[in-house]
């Protein structure tokens, strides 16, 4: 990798970072203003950062095309 592509990606895993971490916090907002929650905080805020993450991160997959003529 070339310098300027290493740089590129440093901000985009800032960025990707940055926008998780105000998701969870409007979850975590929206939890205290709104639900009352038997569970603890510490498993609610793991969901809310579970959430957040599933939102904005990008899932990456890999698949294989099949033919025409095959199948599962």
């Amino acid at each position: 990798m070339t310098r300027m592509s290493d740089i590129q990606e440093l901000v985009r895993r800032f960025n990707e970072d940055e926008a998780v971490w105000q998701r969870f916090q409007e979850n975590r907002l929206r939890r205290f203003t709104g639900d009352d929650s038997p569970a603890p905080d510490s498993i609610l805020e793991d969901l809310d950062w579970l959430g957040a993450e599933q939102e904005i991160r990008t899932t990456r997959a890999i698949a294989r095309t099949l033919e025409s003529n095959q199948t599962f």
